[in-house]
C-alpha cells in the first residue's frame, strides 16, 4: 500500500493565483508591467554605479548587489508565472520547482544579508565617522560581500538537498505561485523532522539574527544622535538612513507576516498576497525608495546623462 502511495511525482502544480479568466488578460499586463519595472529600476541602478565614480563607496557597492539581488529574486519567480497565464498551463517540473526554490532562497536571503551589512555601514559612518574610510576599506567591503553570497548559496543547497531525498504522494498541488519550502513540506510522505529543525536553527540564523543586528545598529545610531543637539544633524541622519529603514521595514514585515506569524484559518489569499509583497512588490520599490530618497543617485543621473548627451 505504501509503494502504491509513494508514486514519484514529475511535476508539481502551482496554483497560487485564481484570477478569474475574464480578468487574466488584464492582470497579464499588470504583472508584466510590474516586472519590467523592476528589471529596468534596478538595472539603472546597477549601471549608475558603475559607470559615476562618485557612487564607487561602500553603501553604493552594497546598493549594488541589493538591485542585482533584486532583478534576480524577481526573475525567478516572474517569467514562470506570466508563462503558467499566457499557456493556462501552471505545471512547474521536479527539477525546475527544486531550482526555483533554490534561487528564490539565495537571492531572498541575499537580501536579509545585504540589509545587515548596509546597517552596519551606516552605524560606522554616523558613530565613527572619523575613521568611517580606514574600518570600511575596500577589502573589508569585498569579503563581507563574499561572505554573504558564500553563506546563502550554502544555507540554499543544504535545504534544497534535505528536500531532494524526500519522497512525494499522489498530491502535487502547490497552493502558491512558486516552489515555497514550506508548501513543499506539506506534500511530503516521508519524514519531514530533519528538514523542519534546520528551518527552526538555520532559519532563525538567517533572519532573526540579521534583524536583530539591524535593531541593534539603529539603537547605537540613535543614541549617538541625539547626544547631538543640531536639529540639522539629526535631520541629515534620518534622511540618510530613511531609505534603508523603508527596505528593512517592507522586507522584515512581509516575512513575518507569512512565516512567523501565518495566518490561523490558513488563508491561501492572504498568503499570496504576503509572497506578492516580498518577490514581486520589494523589489520593484527598492529602486525607487533609494533613487527618490537619494540626492547622489539623482546627481549621478544627470552627470551620467550630461556625460552621454557630450559625447553625442
Amino acid at each position: 500500500v505504501i509503494m502504491k502511495n509513494q508514486t514519484i511525482v514529475s511535476q508539481f502544480l502551482l496554483l497560487g493565483l485564481h484570477i478569474p479568466s475574464e480578468h487574466q488578460h488584464l492582470f497579464y499586463v499588470l504583472f508584466l508591467a510590474m516586472y519590467l519595472t523592476t528589471i529596468l529600476g534596478n538595472l539603472i541602478i546597477i549601471i549608475l554605479i558603475l559607470l559615476d565614480s562618485h557612487l564607487h563607496t561602500p553603501m553604493y557597492l552594497f546598493l549594488s548587489n541589493l538591485s542585482f539581488s533584486d532583478l534576480c529574486f524577481s526573475s525567478v519567480t516572474m517569467p514562470k508565472l506570466l508563462q503558467n497565464m499566457q499557456s493556462q498551463d501552471s505545471s512547474i517540473p521536479y527539477a525546475g520547482c527544486l531550482t526555483q526554490m533554490y534561487f528564490l532562497m539565495v537571492f531572498g536571503d541575499m537580501e536579509s544579508f545585504l540589509l545587515v551589512v548596509m546597517a552596519y555601514d551606516r552605524y560606522v559612518a554616523i558613530c565613527f565617522p572619523l575613521h568611517y574610510t580606514s574600518i570600511m576599506n575596500f577589502k573589508l567591503c569585498v569579503c563581507l560581500m563574499v561572505l554573504c553570497w558564500v553563506l546563502t548559496m550554502l544555507y540554499s543547497l543544504l535545504h534544497t538537498l534535505l528536500l531532494a531525498r524526500l519522497s512525494f504522494c499522489e498530491d502535487n498541488v502547490i497552493p502558491q505561485f512558486f516552489c515555497d519550502i514550506s508548501a513543499l513540506l506539506k506534500l511530503a510522505c516521508s519524514d519531514i523532522y530533519i528538514n523542519e529543525l534546520m528551518i527552526f536553527i538555520l532559519g532563525g540564523l538567517v533572519i532573526v539574527i540579521p534583524f536583530l543586528l539591524i535593531v541593534a545598529s539603529y539603537v547605537q545610531i540613535v543614541s549617538s544622535i541625539l547626544k547631538v543637539s543640531s536639529a540639522r544633524v539629526i535631520y541629515k541622519v534620518f534622511s540618510t538612513c530613511g531609505s534603508h529603514l523603508s527596505v528593512v521595514s517592507l522586507f522584515y514585515g512581509t516575512i513575518i507576516g507569512l512565516y512567523i506569524f501565518p495566518s490561523a484559518n490558513n488563508s491561501t489569499v492572504k498568503e499570496t498576497a504576503m509572497a506578492m509583497m516580498y518577490t514581486v512588490v520589494t523589489p520593484m520599490l527598492n529602486p525607487f525608495i533609494y533613487s527618490l530618497r537619494n540626492r547622489d543617485m539623482k546627481e549621478a543621473l544627470i552627470r551620467v546623462l550630461c556625460k552621454k548627451k557630450i559625447s553625442l
